[in-house]
Parts: C-alpha cells; structure tokens; sequence
C-alpha cells in the first residue's frame, strides 16, 4: 500500500516543490490549503505524514495543536516548517505536538531524507513483529484509503479457522509456523501494487483487484489445504481431528485448521464506509466457512429484492440423551432456568423433531450396548446435523472411542454441573456464529 503525506501549505509554488520531491510510486502527495480543506483529506486517508507550513494564517503552534487533535486516533507523523529559526519558537512547536522542525528555506536534499526516514519509522512503529506485516490499525487505515479511491478494488479477509485449537495442542512455537509459511504463500502470490496486512493474530487482510481477486481466492484455499497437513503428527492424521488438552480442554475434539476467504469488490455493492466493509467481509466469512475444507465466497452484484434477507434466529434449542430419570429431571430443569428450550429422550431414538437443535447432549449407555455412542454416530451420518454439537457424558473412560463416534466433546461421569453449563455456552454460541 502506498503512505500518503498531506502538505498544508497555501503557497502555491512551495507546495508543489515539495510534492515533486517527496511523490513516489509508494508514496502518494495530497496538498492542502488550509485546514477546512485538509479534514476530509485528514478523514478520508488518514496520512502517514503531515507537513504544515507557517504560512497558513494561523500561530503554527496552535495548528499543530489541532492537527494532533483532529488525529489522536490515528497518530500521523507531524513536521512543522517554519522560515523561524528561533530556538524558542521551535520548542514552543515541537511542544505543541509535532515531532519535527525544519527550518525554511530547506536543502531538497536533507528534506526528502528527513520525510522518506519519518515515514520509514511510520510504516515499522505498524508491523507485526512476528510476520513483519503491517498490523490491524494499518490494515484498516487501508480499507479506509481504498473505500476513498474512485478505482476498482477487491478486499479479500483471508481466515484460519480453528487456530486456537491448533495453538492449545501444538504450541505456540507449531502455530508461528504455520503463520509463516501461509503469510510467505499469501506474498508470493501478490504483485507489486497489492496490499497484505493483518487483522487479527490468524486473520490476513489482502487488497488487489476484482481481476484477480477470484483466482487469488482459489489458489491460496487449494495451497493451504495442499500444505496443511504437514503441521500435525501422524496419529492425530490418522485419528482425523486433535484432541485438545489440559484441565479446560480435556475432551474436546477440534477439526484441523483450513482457511475461509471472502470477498468483497467495488462492484458488488454500495458500501457507506470501511467498516461496512468491514462488517461484510466478516459475515461473509462466516458464511464461507465448512467444517473441515478450505473455501472462499464472494459478494456478487445484488440482483434480489429489497427486504428480502432474513436473519438468522438464534437457536438455542437442546435435546438431552439421559435414561437416568432423575439426573435428566436435574438438566432439564437447569437448562429451562439458563433460558435454554430442552426435549428430553430416556431411550436412545434418532430425534424426530422438525426444529434442529443446536445442541445435543447423549448418555454413551454401558460399555457393552454403547447405545448412546451408536446414536452419536447415527446423528453424525445425517447432513441436517452436520453444525449441531454433541455432548457424551459417559462412565466409559475411553475418550478416543467417544469422540471416534462423532462427539464434540467427552465429559467423564460423574461431572460437575456448571462444568457441564460452561460447555453449553460454549457451543451455542459456537452454533449460532
């Protein structure tokens, strides 16, 4: 992405000497003549760097004061020049919050050294140190330049899905490389004008063209699926899923990471600001997501009718598995409390309910019939259950068995009940994200 630099000068001939000497193919000049002119400048780009001359018919003092106000959020490098050479005036400045001072007239030479050495420093104070990219609050100052641009655009929000789970279980040193070798994938894929940045520890952020936004897509969901499996060990390979660790995790079974992309283009729709852009990617992204297979979706051009989305209702609907009558009494009445909508089974039937549950909690049965994990399997098999979770709650201690059958998670009997509440909550909300 390119720095953008915004001169406040209403000396005509000055400012475009300087914009000449400081306008590159990665650095983009704006000139302003005051300040009325620079806030939409100021708002719309948000400028690495800001020069302001005195010549604007305000103490150059109190300027860099509302400069450095008008942009407390974004935090621009801010250089003041003067035709003063006073000491005083210049701590008095300097003190006012910018960060350098030059006296004019200036030697061309030293100033494009001083301006190209801030936006240097600029552009490092916003890596990431782990992948030297440029970090969330740089990335979204990108959307926003772009979303400005009257060009044709393509953002892709590029996501590791199930990354903590792979961190918990492997390390963080494993999880590191993973993110190393996708981010050298993602760059050597990219041309020289396209942008990659971060969102989010495990969320890449990429801007390029609507040309090549699809093939980009494409290509880095079928490279990462290509190159994933190297980052696990040979008997989670063979089991098909991780088994996560540790006094909070014990039991879970986690899909093996893959990447959701989506997309979003300049012809797709009309977008009010960069954080509806933002907001449409993520939910897109939500949309793309599959349970153990890298995919990308893209917004296409609007042709329904207006009102007719429908939100997603939230489902916190739960079935319980229990041939203990008491004990299923117990969570049927705590789970009503929680605000959940509960059906109890005290034999071990496929559901026949029309409204699916987000939820489902099975007794495993004893370790000769297994009714429960042959139920668990059964529900599995069925596509209209492939996003419900499973709890098996069991006095079989065989935790590779239970999840084997398909289960989300194994809770050894006998468990503590807000235990048990936890991972309810847990998994309603995973369901209805």
């Amino acid at each position: 992405m390119q720095s953008v630099t915004l001169i406040i000068d209403k000396r005509l001939e000055l400012s475009t000497k300087y914009k000449k000497l400081l306008e590159t193919n990665t650095n983009t000049v704006m000139i302003s003549k005051d300040l009325i002119s620079a806030l939409k400048i100021i708002q719309d780009k948000e400028p690495d760097l800001i020069i302001i001359s005195d010549s604007a018919n305000e103490n150059l003092s109190d300027f860099c004061k509302q400069i450095r106000a008008l942009t407390y959020n974004m935090r621009p490098i801010i250089v003041a020049m003067s035709k003063s050479a006073d000491f005083n005036d210049r701590i008095e400045v300097l003190n006012s919050g910018a960060d350098d001072f030059l006296s004019e007239p200036v030697n061309p030479d030293e100033f494009k050294v001083r301006m190209k050495a801030h936006l240097r420093r600029e552009f490092e104070s916003n890596l990431d140190l782990k992948l030297l990219l440029p970090n969330k609050n740089y990335s979204l100052r990108a959307i926003k330049r772009v979303f400005s641009n009257d060009t044709d655009w393509a953002i892709l929000y590029v996501n590791i899905q199930n990354f903590d789970s792979y961190k918990q279980s492997y390390t963080e040193l494993a999880s590191d490389k993973l993110l190393q070798t996708y981010s050298a994938i993602i760059q050597s894929s990219l041309e020289e004008n396209d942008y990659v940045g971060l969102i989010d520890e495990n969320i890449f952020l990429i801007i390029t063209n609507t040309i090549k936004a699809e093939k980009l897509a494409n290509f880095l969901t079928f490279v990462f699926d290509s190159v994933s499996n190297k980052f696990y060990a040979e008997h989670d390979l063979q089991r098909g899923y991780m088994i996560l660790q540790g006094d909070e995790f014990a039991g879970r079974r986690a899909n093996f990471v893959h990447s959701t992309i989506s997309v979003v283009t300049s012809e797709a729709g009309s977008y009010k600001n960069s954080a509806n852009i933002l907001n449409s990617l993520r939910q897109i992204n939500r949309m793309a997501d599959l349970p153990n297979k890298s995919n990308y979706l893209i917004e296409r051009q609007k042709i329904s009718a207006s009102n007719s989305v429908v939100e997603k209702e939230f489902n916190n609907r739960i079935l319980i598995y229990e041939t203990d009558t008491a004990l299923n009494t117990l969570l049927n009445t705590i789970l009503n409390l929680q605000g959940y909508q509960t059906n109890v089974y005290e034999d071990y039937s496929l559901p026949q309910t029309d409204e699916l549950p987000a939820l489902i909690i099975v007794d495993a049965g004893d370790l000769e019939k297994r009714n429960g994990l042959n139920l668990c399997y059964q529900i599995k098999q069925q596509e209209k259950f492939k996003n419900t979770k499973i709890i098996v709650t069991s006095i079989i201690h065989d935790k590779e068995l239970i999840l084997n059958a398909g289960a989300d998670l194994y809770l050894p009997k006998p468990y503590e009940v807000p235990n048990l509440i936890k991972w309810v909550n847990t998994f309603i909300k995973e369901y209805n994200n």
